[in-house]
């Protein structure tokens, strides 16, 4: 069964870090499969402006939740605010995420805690929270957002990758205590993706970067948004723990 496949029973989503990029594409796909849709963003006016536009395209219910990934006792109100309105949450895309780069020695201590509160720290207080609501029913599906650095590693993205790596392990552990309550917990581990991470890239770098993908081309968000979709349906109902990477084929 495909999310919000029964109208009478829609699935509830939450997707963090879902204004723009990866998060909005995955926020899209779910509305667009007829779930209820709680868009998080780091403002209320991001979270609400998404809402609005995704609830007036796709006719689906939205809930708009301004929250700072890395400061749990914010993360802790959108749950209750989800739990007021809809007293369950089904779905969680564990999404939100900084950016942090630069060579080892340039990292500045403050750019390295803000890409561990954010990415790291604020990926565990979503999946504690959500798996709190999720127990309630003996049921739910987790898809964290890793990266291709957490896995490989990257020149230049040390600290970034670190907190990437943090989620595949999170991911890991989280699905084996999780298990036995019915929550699934997957991650995705995207490569090269047209979001405003690539802005960065003068052409010439993104373009040798690209040389190396088998498929010759970055990827699109709407195709993180697949995965998650699939992961969260019940055509993955026997998928548990796995950190899946979407790259292209990249070495």
């Amino acid at each position: 069964m495909a999310p919000g496949s029964e109208p009478e029973a829609r699935r509830v989503v939450l997707v963090t870090g879902a204004s723009r990029g990866i998060g909005r594409a995955c926020a899209e796909g779910f509305a667009a499969a007829g779930c209820i849709v709680a868009v998080n963003s780091t403002t209320t006016a991001g979270a609400e402006r998404a809402a609005g536009e995704i609830a007036d395209r796709y006719g689906v219910p939205t809930l708009a939740l301004g929250a700072d990934a890395g400061d749990d006792k914010a993360v802790d109100g959108c749950y209750r605010a989800i739990f007021q309105q809809f007293k369950r949450l089904d779905v969680l895309v564990n999404n939100a995420g900084i950016l942090a780069d630069g060579p080892i020695g340039m990292i500045a201590p403050d750019q390295a805690r803000a890409a561990f509160s954010v990415n790291a720290l604020g990926a565990l207080f979503h999946l504690q929270a959500a798996s709190r609501l999720m127990r309630r029913r003996q049921s739910g599906v987790i898809v964290n957002l890793a990266s291709i650095m957490g896995e490989r590693g990257a020149v230049g993205a040390s600290a970034y990758a670190a907190t990437k790596a943090a989620i595949a392990s999170l991911t890991r552990s989280a699905a084996r205590e999780l298990g036995p309550f019915g929550i699934r917990v997957n991650a995705i581990a995207p490569g090269l993706i047209q979001t405003d991470m690539l802005a960065g890239l003068k052409p010439e770098q993104l373009a040798e970067r690209v040389a190396t993908i088998p498929l010759g081309r970055v990827g699109t968000p709407e195709e993180v948004a697949d995965l998650a979709l699939f992961l969260a349906s019940d055509q993955a109902r026997y998928i548990n723990g796995q950190v899946i990477g979407l790259d292209g084929g990249m070495p």
